[in-house]
């Protein structure tokens, strides 16, 4: 495990030390977690964006022209 140091203003630092003490924990554990969440959520963007392209690759007969007329899309059969 890799140690970071980083500077905050005091104000700052009081409020995660109050932030972790209500969470039963720590600042370097809350700060260890963000980092994981963030990280996490940038594998999951660069997932959905492959998964996005991967579809899109995929669709090759789609022409806009070929939709339904809107009085077709909406007309009730009896």
């Amino acid at each position: 495990m890799r140690n970071i140091t980083v500077a905050i203003d005091e104000a700052t630092y009081l409020a995660a030390r109050m932030k972790a003490a209500e969470q039963r924990s720590s600042v370097s554990a809350l700060v260890r977690q963000f980092l994981k969440d963030l990280a996490a959520r940038d594998e999951r963007f660069e997932a959905l964006a492959q998964e996005e392209a991967s579809i899109r690759a995929r669709i090759d007969d789609f022409d806009a022209a070929d939709r339904l007329p809107r009085d077709d899309l909406h007309r009730q059969e009896p």
